[in-house]
């Protein structure tokens, strides 16, 4: 599949995140040539000495056999050059106004135009606000390239993405029959089904699936903070809905809606849809605001001055190293300001100030539930006042 001169079949741009590595080694043990083209030295170093940087299972054991075979490192941009697929994970981030930042993607595009040769296929992987294909695709042109472009967005659960790259289908989409045929030849190698759309569908579809699981945490936590300001227990109620009822197989529990994905992604669509989203923003209030419903509770009804207070879990979601944009450090904030002393744990993270699960059960006179890793089941809490909101632990989510 590689084109006249090229080095490497695939190169991905972003190679060693949570999104580009997983596909890189999917790409990699289909038998394709991949470059992983990434800045990060750290990650870099890591790879390249057959360790993830991050938490994905089977990770290390898919990459260590294609590791310096058909997968690769490079800190050089001129890697770019050598691939037919190129295949850029950049997202979309939003500013302090909750508006998509177009600029990132124009300076991106400006600095490797050099290195875009024609012939060459740019496939966008990242999710990204609708119209920023099209928009790829008319810098190119207008930079004098001759490529094919498309938009194929990553659909995978942080930290079991190798496992569903191979199950879940793959969408496509691209601007002409030439380029949607190729681009599904190349996801065909990984995924079992492809599911193929126009540019503007694809990044509709991708918003769409992130937004609408946003909107369905905030409805379990909206109904949380109801009956939890009733002094009712929302997990009996919950238990009670779902219990051999298949219409509410859907109803998520109750917990922190973060990470780096869904809240930009539903201020993207708001954006899109010129601010007009009340649900959408509305969404955003219910499960920003879930820490500070936490914290006045715990004032009102048992103050928090004269407490010690622990956060068990600082990652975004559980079972995962992960903490960009985890609602556990909103908590954490919020909560120096409130009380005694605030103490901090995790498993899978290690920063400085954190102390072990045992010294901050100890030492804690309320321990809060931030993430809900495994390895806390079991844990003795006795004689502590318990926040769990995820009602994890079974013992219901009154505080």
């Amino acid at each position: 599949m590689e084109s006249k001169g090229s080095v490497h079949d695939i190169c991905i741009v972003g190679g060693l995140g949570h999104v580009g590595l997983p596909l890189g080694i999917a790409f990699a043990g289909a038998g394709q040539k991949v470059v992983l083209y990434d800045i990060d030295k750290r990650a870099a170093d890591m790879v390249q000495g057959g360790k993830l940087p991050f938490k994905e299972a089977g990770g290390e054991e898919a990459l260590k056999p294609v590791l310096g075979k058909t997968l690769f490192v490079s800190n050089d941009k001129g890697s770019i050059s050598g691939s037919h697929f190129v295949i850029i994970v950049i997202g979309t981030p939003v500013d302090e106004h909750l508006n998509p930042k177009f600029t990132i993607f124009k300076k991106f595009f400006d600095e490797i135009a050099a290195h875009v040769k024609d012939g060459q296929h740019i496939i966008l992987r990242s999710t990204v606000y609708p119209g920023t294909t099209e928009l790829v695709e008319k810098l190119l042109r207008e930079a004098g390239r001759k490529v094919r472009v498309s938009y194929c967005p990553e659909r995978i659960a942080q930290g079991n993405a190798l496992e569903e790259l191979k199950t879940l289908p793959q969408i496509v989409s691209s601007f002409d029959e030439e380029a949607r045929a190729e681009a599904t030849g190349l996801f065909g190698m990984i995924a079992t089904e492809i599911v193929r759309l126009s540019p503007p569908e694809a990044e509709l579809a991708k918003l769409f699936t992130n937004v609408w699981r946003y909107m369905q945490f905030a409805i379990s936590n909206q109904f949380y903070q109801v009956a939890t300001q009733y002094g009712l227990d929302f997990y009996r109620i919950y238990d009670a809905i779902t219990f051999k009822y298949p219409r509410a197989k859907s109803f998520p529990s109750a917990g922190f809606a973060a990470g780096p994905c869904l809240f930009k992604d539903t201020m993207q669509l708001a954006a899109f849809n010129n601010n007009n989203f009340f649900m959408g923003h509305a969404a955003m209030l219910i499960n920003e605001g879930l820490p500070n419903f936490i914290v006045q509770r715990i004032r009102e009804r048992h103050g928090l001055k004269d407490k010690t207070v622990g956060v068990l879990g600082m990652a975004f979601k559980a079972n995962n190293d992960d903490k960009r944009e985890s609602l556990s450090y909103k908590l954490k904030k919020i909560l120096e300001v409130e009380a005694r002393e605030v103490l901090c744990s995790d498993v899978y993270i290690k920063e400085d100030g954190f102390i072990s699960v045992g010294e901050l059960v100890r030492r804690s006179d309320i321990v809060i539930l931030g993430t809900p890793h495994r390895e806390y089941k079991g844990l003795d809490l006795s004689g502590k006042m318990l926040v769990d909101v995820w009602n994890f632990f079974g013992r219901g989510g009154l505080f």
